[in-house]
């Protein structure tokens, strides 16, 4: 979707996973059971995700903490290795860590923004993988604004999590903060539930979902860099 003009924005906050970072669960979940000899394939992966899905849906939905996503998701592991389910998971977090790569344009989408806007990231994401890998590919000091789910205590899209966030941001004028990520159900509502302008990253093509209408809506990270870096 494009823009009859550049827009303009104070700020511009982003979605971690998929949105910046390729999100390689498969591969990091190899990687971390690989030390305990499993062999960890598309089997086994499905069956992660048949227990995975469903949690992060009441996570999402407010229904669990947290933590208790964390352990139920590694439950029958924890049973079949003899392991403490949130060992594994913090261990599933470092292998996430250890292999995280951001995905194609955004260290220049980021390096294009900064000067021109303050930068920011809101996710769901767990704090023991989202600070140690900004870190690691060199965010942290271009970072303006860092808001974790699991430190808040409320996911998106809930509006109190972008309360949060604003607060910290001093408070800007809200049709002056664009938020960016590709979940239309938790980054784009989110966001337009408390009153920011949003862009959806459609990278997959995916069909607009029923009610969700963001402001702009690319299929790259370069065309967001375009659209938004053209003026700059």
């Amino acid at each position: 979707m494009s823009s009859p003009k550049h827009p303009d924005y104070d700020w511009v906050l982003f979605d971690a996973d998929d949105t910046l970072f390729n999100f390689d669960a498969p591969r990091g979940l190899r990687l971390m059971f690989s030390q305990y000899g499993v062999d960890f394939g598309p089997a086994e992966f499905a069956d992660y995700s048949a227990a995975n899905i469903p949690l992060w849906q009441a996570y999402q939905a407010r229904q669990i903490d947290a933590e208790t996503l964390q352990r139920q998701r590694f439950a029958c592991w924890g049973q079949r290795l003899g392991v403490a389910p949130l060992l594994l998971n913090q261990q599933y977090l470092l292998a996430m860590a250890e292999i995280c790569e951001m995905l194609p344009g955004a260290a220049e989408l980021l390096a294009c923004l900064r000067g021109h806007a303050k930068l920011g990231i809101i996710t769901n994401g767990f704090s023991a993988l989202q600070r140690i890998r900004l870190e690691k590919v060199g965010l942290t000091e271009l970072i303006d604004v860092l808001v974790i789910s699991e430190e808040v205590g409320a996911p998106k899209p809930e509006k109190a999590i972008f309360e949060h966030a604003l607060a910290q941001m001093d408070n800007p004028q809200r049709s002056r903060v664009l938020m960016v990520g590709d979940n239309p159900h938790t980054d784009v509502l989110g966001g337009l539930n408390a009153g920011l302008h949003t862009c959806w990253l459609n990278s997959l093509g995916a069909p607009r979902p029923e009610g969700i209408i963001p402001h702009f809506e690319v299929n790259s990270l370069p065309e967001l860099q375009q659209l938004l870096c053209l003026a700059a």
